[in-house]
């Protein structure tokens, strides 16, 4: 009977992967990391402009980042698993079979990204800020797309949430196993935690930027640690170890670093300051003054004019 009962509670493989729409068959994969995108993109613009920032820098750095993102996943992917590129001319672009690589992905997009923050003339260490909770919540949806693909699964567990894997998807040498560890589910739950507690820091806690980003890079990568100890999916290997492990310590440590040099630093000036002081530079409108940012009246204005509030930058 206890058998039976924890089969019942066992995590079920989804039967398809997909589903049509006319001609077209919308792969689950694809859609979550669709659903995953639009929703990074709408938090950053809540935070963005909770500082003061523009609206519109949003979107331009989406349009640039995205598409970035996209391609660092895939490279990353085909060089440090090039014997699991699928064998046709297309291989190396079919982010559908094999998919992305997180670290390349979010690489290649922050440099673009950072690049176009300068543009405009923005704080890119507070824009990083804004972004990383929102990263973390596109990172757990995309991990429902591993679910739909049958894949990034630890090994073996008798566990009652041990997810079900049919024959044709373990890997060798696991054909005797039927259930294994739903690691995909262990990092979508531990990424909205980490997104949850990146927003309560900035709320609560006087982190300067580019800190909320440097403990994302930090918490992930050291959390991934951990999942790489667990997962069986094919990966190239180095003294007995995962490549993906190796990089998980490295940007561990970086991370630690990077937060602490980055506490060490004078406090920046707020998101719509620096757009002012952009403004000012070239010429144009200028945007909200310092006196207006903090909460004191502009000399000869009227003193009951004034906004409420004591000016504190919050993160959140």
């Amino acid at each position: 009977m206890a058998p039976h009962m924890l089969t019942a509670l066992h995590i079920p493989s989804p039967p398809v992967n997909g589903f049509h729409i006319g001609p077209a068959f919308i792969h689950f994969y694809g859609l979550m990391y669709v659903v995953g995108i639009t929703l990074a993109i709408l938090i950053t613009q809540r935070r963005w402009k909770a500082q003061g920032g523009d609206l519109g820098l949003v979107g331009d750095v989406a349009i640039w980042a995205v598409p970035a993102g996209i391609v660092g996943g895939r490279i990353y992917f085909d060089l440090t698993t090039p014997k699991y590129i699928p064998h046709h001319w297309y291989g190396v672009f079919a982010v559908w079979d094999g998919g992305l690589g997180i670290w390349g992905g979010v690489a290649l997009a922050a440099v673009v990204g950072a690049w176009r923050v300068r543009r405009q003339g923005a704080n890119v260490g507070m824009f990083m800020d804004a972004v990383a909770p929102a990263l973390l919540v596109a990172q757990a949806i995309g991990r429902i797309g591993n679910y739909f693909n049958k894949e990034l699964f630890g090994g073996p567990t008798t566990l009652p949430w041990g997810l079900e894997v049919a024959p044709a998807y373990r890997p060798a040498g696991y054909a005797a196993y039927s259930t294994f560890h739903p690691t995909f589910l262990y990092e979508l739950i531990f990424n909205l935690l980490l997104a949850a507690l990146l927003v309560w820091l900035g709320h609560h806690r006087s982190i300067k930027p580019p800190g909320l980003f440097a403990l994302y890079v930090t918490g992930y990568s050291a959390f991934r640690i951990f999942e790489e100890s667990l997962r069986v999916d094919p990966s190239e290997h180095f003294l007995g170890l995962r490549l993906n492990m190796y990089v998980a310590a490295i940007l561990t440590a970086a991370g630690i670093v990077w937060f602490w040099r980055s506490q060490r630093r004078a406090q920046p000036e707020t998101a719509a300051q620096a757009a002012g002081a952009s403004s000012d530079a070239a010429g144009t409108t200028p945007g909200p003054s310092k006196a207006a940012s903090d909460g004191s009246p502009e000399p000869g204005a009227d003193p009951a004019a004034a906004p409420a509030g004591d000016g504190t930058l919050h993160g959140g």
